[in-house]
């Protein structure tokens, strides 16, 4: 299913979208984290169409637990395309899908997530749940933040068809877990023993959506999370 959309999706999308691409050569090999903002149900869709690896998502639950037709046949999709669902509560009840995450960076596959836990409510970029910076220490792999831009213009929530307007999406220089880790615990990071403090949990995730603010241009909450304006 996943192949399939991706040729299916990728002609119309350079010939009638036309999206700005920046800095796709300088992204690393997988493993690697793609650490997304998130404005429209578009993200998902546009950014695995530009990428020519498969990239693995997290995605809410509430993909998965619909009813009737409708129901059934998101559920299908998006398990289909490797998708994991996600309770966005956060916290342990969201371990699950985190586990999943450092699953599928063992596999040495690229993994995708939208640190902001759901898409932006008003077009602003809100602050990064820490779970992002916990799988890159884990998995000991970079996180690439990524820009996308205009998808507001294209889609809003609750629309259905997508208006004519050109995407961008910007990959950011690649952010290491090592960089965080203090001198004295080098040799620990290295056996992959270290436990990373919340401070700099923190600190690497509000590292990450401040690159990805200067790249899309959005105006950046970073007192709140966005889930507190759905």
């Amino acid at each position: 299913m996943y192949w399939l959309c991706k040729i299916i999706g990728t002609i119309p999308l350079f010939i009638y979208f036309r999206p700005k691409i920046k800095g796709l050569m300088s992204v690393p090999k997988a493993p690697l984290i793609f650490a997304s903002n998130h404005l429209s149900v578009l993200d998902s869709f546009v950014l695995p169409l530009v990428y020519y690896r498969k990239i693995y998502f997290i995605g809410k639950m509430e993909y998965f637990n619909g009813k009737g037709f409708s129901g059934w046949f998101k559920k299908f999709f998006f398990t289909s395309v490797g998708v994991t669902p996600v309770n966005r509560e956060g916290g342990s009840k969201a371990q699950g899908a985190l586990e999943r995450g450092f699953e599928i960076l063992q596999s040495k596959k690229p993994f995708g997530i939208y640190p902001e836990g759901t898409r932006s409510p008003d077009g602003r970029l809100y602050k990064g749940h820490t779970g992002v910076a916990r799988v890159a220490f884990r998995a000991n792999v970079p996180v690439v933040p990524v820009a996308m831009i205009n998808m507001r213009k294209i889609q809003l929530p609750g629309q259905y068809f997508p208006r004519p307007h050109r995407p961008g999406v910007t990959f950011c220089e690649a952010i290491y877990p090592a960089k965080y880790v203090p001198d004295e615990d080098l040799e620990s990071f290295n056996k992959g023993t270290y436990e990373p403090t919340r401070e700099i949990l923190r600190q690497m995730t509000d590292d990450i959506m401040e690159s990805i603010q200067k790249a899309s241009g959005q105006t950046y909450i970073s007192d709140h999370y966005a889930k507190e304006f759905k």
